[in-house]
């Protein structure tokens, strides 16, 4: 997945998104104070599926300290998310 830096009319926000196999994720950069987004400082990384008008997940681990760390959380969430689609549900059995 490769991330791209949204370019915004406030240039002191900073987002990045990436989407990949029907997902979308994105990685805001949050600080308690200045003009850009605020909470918890760090990169917060969230997904959800393109195809389906849902909210966005926060992906565990969020707010990281880089950028990288954003990332590479994001990759592992995209195996979890692309293996659970892949896996064939079980119907419980009933005797």
């Amino acid at each position: 997945m490769q991330f791209s830096r949204v370019i915004t009319p406030v240039e002191d926000i900073q987002i990045w998104n990436a989407s990949s196999n029907g997902f979308s994720f994105v990685i805001s950069y949050e600080s308690r104070s200045g003009l850009g987004l605020q909470g918890n400082p760090g990169f917060l990384a969230s997904w959800r599926p393109i195809y389906q008008n849902r909210s966005a997940v926060k992906v565990i681990g969020s707010p990281f300290k880089t950028l990288s760390a954003a990332e590479q959380a994001c990759e592992v969430m995209l195996g979890h998310l692309v293996s659970d689609n892949a896996s064939p549900r079980r119907a419980a059995s009933t005797n």
